[in-house]
């Protein structure tokens, strides 16, 4: 008798941990007597299958059949099936899209593929834009389970993913080494630190490495912010250090907060899927620039002021044990949402660890279908755990 079979699939960026989750998921099943097709490059290949052209889904190229062999891979860094920013929704902005034939088409297509090789359910491990996807096939009839992946550590529904921690821990190392540099040199840096939409990542990453002020956009208001006037008051807490001595120090600021600078400035270059690249918007080194200058004008002196991007030193890093135990679970719990029969749910955990399934319609709006995204709140003991450690808090 022909065994069951199940599909996995990794998207978007990598993170630490990722093969944890691929490891405990993939033997979860196979301990059952199930088949795992494990899809490389996530949704890439997929979501052009065409049933006519036999060279469009080639077996241990566009997919694998997982073995045992993963026992090995959950302590190791990048993602074992590889990924990719393919986005088959990219065309769908409301329920109704879903059902033009055209729009749809590489949606459609991808539940062809899983269908021609009698896949009866999907997990898919990504970020936001994969969660839409997965719920996108749902709402299409096909099973999906899904397992949140973000290193930004913003997803709604569950406390922390798998990778945050880790990187905080490369940010904390490299900032440690930046922190020495400059007081070496007299110097300050301007650190751009990975985070579209929320401060989680900027905040404890300051925090570990002690910055001196650590920005994201839950410290403005509205659309946009004035980048001299953020400039003026690190220039403020420049010369209050220097009252005091101290030379030298490092500034966070999320990467997100391109999203923010005058329209002019944000960035404005996408990938090839049509995700905006806010890596070149730099706002590390446009904030450092507009430092440099103020404090000069200010001072008739100049200061070294530094703008630097770290962002994919962490992603594939080596995982922390914490990230590698969570990996493990939100894998095992994949296996634990299907026996339940728990479909259009993403697995989460409890404080203890404990699993549980949160149903797509309670992270995605239901008219927009758009994600909810967890930010860390103004007032909560996070955000105010950043203030208090920042050198001089904003007003």
């Amino acid at each position: 008798m022909e065994k069951r079979k199940i599909g996995i699939l990794f998207s978007g960026g990598p993170a630490p941990a990722a093969n944890s989750v691929i490891s405990s998921l993939t033997l979860s099943f196979l301990n059952e007597g199930f088949s795992v097709i494990g899809f490389i490059r996530g949704f890439e290949y997929l979501e052009r299958f065409d049933p006519r052209d036999p060279m469009s889904l080639l077996r241990d190229y566009h997919y694998r059949e997982l073995s045992a062999e993963v026992t090995k891979i959950r302590h190791s860094s990048g993602v074992y099936l590889k990924t990719s920013r393919a986005n088959p929704g990219r065309n769908i902005k409301s329920a109704e899209d879903l059902k033009d034939e055209r729009k749809a088409k590489p949606l459609l297509n991808i539940i062809e593929a899983l269908k021609f090789l009698k896949i009866e359910a999907l997990f898919t491990i990504g970020g936001d834009d994969t969660l839409k996807t997965a719920n996108y096939l749902r709402l299409l009839g096909f099973p999906v389970i899904h397992i949140p992946k973000t290193i930004d550590n913003d997803y709604y529904g569950i406390a922390w993913t798998f990778g945050y921690w880790s990187a905080v821990d490369i940010y904390r190392r490299l900032l440690l080494n930046l922190r020495a540099d400059a007081e070496a040199t007299d110097a300050y840096f301007i650190v751009e630190i990975m985070g579209r939409k929320s401060g989680w990542l900027t905040y404890a990453a300051g925090i570990a490495g002690e910055a001196v002020l650590m920005l994201s956009g839950e410290d403005f208001e509205g659309e946009e912010f004035n980048i001299d006037d953020v400039a003026e008051k690190i220039v403020d807490v420049i010369l209050q250090r220097e009252r005091e001595h101290k030379l030298y120090g490092v500034v966070c600021v999320a990467e997100g907060l391109a999203e923010k600078l005058p329209r002019e400035l944000r960035p404005k270059k996408r990938d090839r899927h049509g995700n905006i690249i806010y890596g070149a918007a730099e706002i590390g080194r446009v904030l450092a620039e507009r430092v440099a200058l103020k404090y000069q004008d200010r001072t008739g002196k100049k200061k070294k002021v530094v703008g630097r991007q770290i962002g994919y030193e962490t992603r594939s890093a080596p995982p922390i044990s914490f990230d590698i135990v969570l990996g493990s679970m939100l894998g095992y719990g994949g296996y634990i949402l299907f026996k339940r029969g728990q479909f259009g749910h993403m697995v989460s955990v409890t404080d203890n660890f404990d699993i549980k399934g949160i149903p797509f319609e309670e992270l995605i709006d239901p008219q927009t279908l758009l994600t909810k995204v967890r930010l860390v709140n103004k007032g909560s003991d996070f955000y105010n755990l950043k203030e208090a450690l920042s050198y001089k808090p904003f007003e």
